[in-house]
């Protein structure tokens, strides 16, 4: 078969980082040093980094010094959330975590990709939202454009693909639902439902 793909004629011009050149170089040489080499303990300090880079951080969150952050204004994180070891956020679109949510270590939350059938490779991006008491486990892929709602999971090693419903655990390559977190919570959205109908 002739290859299509010309990569010579890939052009993002289109896209903007939200930020000058000048602006990504000095976030990026503050991440490798002064971010990635904080204490442990150090969580105030983190957050004021990428606060003064115009993330939105709530009170309380917990990130680790091995976190990378792609472009950290295009994050929002709530109040009392923790971002584990080597969590890498690909924040090319906008990335919203809620209150009181885990994402585990080695996870990867990836807005931005490229058009499968366009000879030019081109960016896409899309946001990825994860909402309130939602848990993405260790080493999942979170792909672009998808929404993880109240208290959904994402089991460990699984790769997401499409949202995920409040309340249900999902997981594998692609992630499938496996049961509802909270049983009793299921069982009276379930009635409520018959209620209704």
């Amino acid at each position: 078969m002739i290859n299509r793909i010309r990569l010579d004629a890939y052009d993002q011009s289109h896209y903007s980082r939200g930020r000058s050149n000048a602006v990504v170089l000095l976030w990026w040489f503050i991440q490798g040093t002064l971010f990635r080499f904080s204490i442990h303990n150090m969580y105030g300090w983190r957050r004021f980094l990428l606060k003064l880079f115009g993330a939105k951080i709530g009170s309380r969150v917990q990130i680790r010094p091995t976190v990378k952050f792609t472009y950290p204004w295009n994050v929002e994180i709530g109040d009392y959330s923790w971002i584990g070891d080597h969590v890498e956020l690909y924040s090319l679109d906008r990335i919203v975590i809620g209150q009181h949510c885990i994402i585990s270590q080695n996870s990867y939350l990836c807005t931005g990709s490229h058009e499968l059938q366009d000879p030019r490779f081109s960016l896409i991006t899309k946001p990825i939202v994860i909402r309130d008491g939602a848990w993405v486990a260790s080493d999942v892929f979170v792909y672009p454009g998808v929404v993880m709602h109240e208290m959904a999971v994402a089991g460990a090693r699984s790769t997401v693909m499409r949202n995920i419903p409040a309340n249900e655990v999902h997981a594998g390559t692609p992630a499938q639902f496996i049961r509802y977190r909270f049983q009793e919570e299921a069982a009276e959205h379930e009635e409520e439902n018959r209620v209704c109908h």
